[in-house]
């Protein structure tokens, strides 16, 4: 199969993945909502019951995406796995997918175990990397490191996704030691796996300039909507300012400005959900097939995994306890 069709194929699973996302944010703005007009008009004090509302829709959100969401991402690369590795996928992808993360992982403390220690042993050599910047000293160094870093991040967020995968593909090991094993593909193979680097950064740019700008205009809309309610709040946020003896920042002394910085704020939240469940899977894809017949063709010894240790104190936490 090639990419285009394992991604057409695995699609169903951003389709699921948007709706919770999409209800996820639905109950973390509603709550916030919820509580600014109800504390506003019972208290006059609308900047609490925001505060109160949005830590309700952020607890709800977390428990939306945490219990709900993670099936259905694990699910798509798994089935992405089974196509890369077997070039054929079932016609139920949802239930397949859905069968071997559950088969994988028994719990879902096991599925945040693992992928937890691939964040932390992936960060931890991706920190190493872009330490190199700083070594050039002064200013220079600081903005190259700086550059460097959110480069590989960028990165490392679609390796953690890979070599997830890769736990996928090692159905027979235990799920720490292939996790250990797609360390050490990054780092012997890490040149390989970034060739993709300039289509990621790409199609990101316009995803957020096409999809941010969109929502951007959507929120706006739909603000100028409720002139009352953005009033109030920017005249409780400046006699917050003022109560405590500071001047607001410009971004909040006119109501105007304060619509297009929430209708921003939205903009980059709405694009963040749909890039990751649509845009992010089809560049994926790609990545996980180069990680993949990377590690292939990679015997992996025991010393691999040793000279790894010396590179990341996670690694060889992780190693140890395997």
């Amino acid at each position: 199969m090639d990419n285009k069709s394992i991604y057409k194929k695995t699609i169903g699973f951003s389709l699921w993945r948007i709706l919770w996302d999409f209800l996820a944010a639905l109950a973390f703005f509603g709550m916030a909502g919820a509580g600014f007009i109800i504390a506003d008009k019972a208290t006059n004090y609308g900047l609490v019951g925001l505060g109160i509302g949005a830590i309700l829709g952020a607890i709800a959100a977390w428990l939306i995406l945490h219990f709900i969401g993670y099936i259905y991402k694990a699910g798509q690369i798994a089935m992405m796995t089974k196509g890369v590795t077997e070039g054929k996928l079932p016609e139920d992808t949802i239930k397949e997918g859905k069968k071997i993360v559950k088969e994988r992982f028994s719990t879902v403390a096991a599925y945040y175990f693992i992928t937890g220690a691939i964040k932390g042993v992936f960060n931890q050599i991706g920190a190493g990397i872009a330490a190199i910047g700083q070594a050039v000293g002064g200013d220079t160094g600081g903005s190259i490191g700086s550059t460097i870093s959110a480069v590989i991040n960028t990165i490392i967020a679609y390796l953690c996704d890979c070599c997830l995968g890769w736990v996928f593909y090692k159905k027979d090991e235990k799920a720490t030691q292939a996790t250990l094993e797609g360390g050490v593909i990054f780092f012997k193979h890490g040149k390989t796996l970034l060739k993709n680097l300039g289509r990621i950064f790409g199609i990101s740019l316009v995803s957020f300039l096409v999809i941010g700008g969109i929502f951007f205009g959507l929120t706006y809309l739909i603000l100028q909507i409720f002139p009352d309610a953005m009033a109030a709040l920017q005249g409780e946020i400046v006699q917050l300012y003022t109560e405590s003896g500071e001047a607001a920042p410009e971004i909040f002394q006119s109501v105007s400005t304060l619509t297009l910085v929430c209708s921003a704020i939205s903009g980059v939240i709405f694009w963040s959900m749909i890039h990751s469940t649509f845009v992010r899977p089809f560049i994926l894809v790609g990545v996980l097939k180069n990680f993949i017949e990377s590690g292939k063709a990679e015997k992996i010894s025991e010393n691999d995994l040793k000279e790894l240790d010396q590179k990341s104190k996670k690694f060889a936490k992780l190693h140890s306890e395997a």
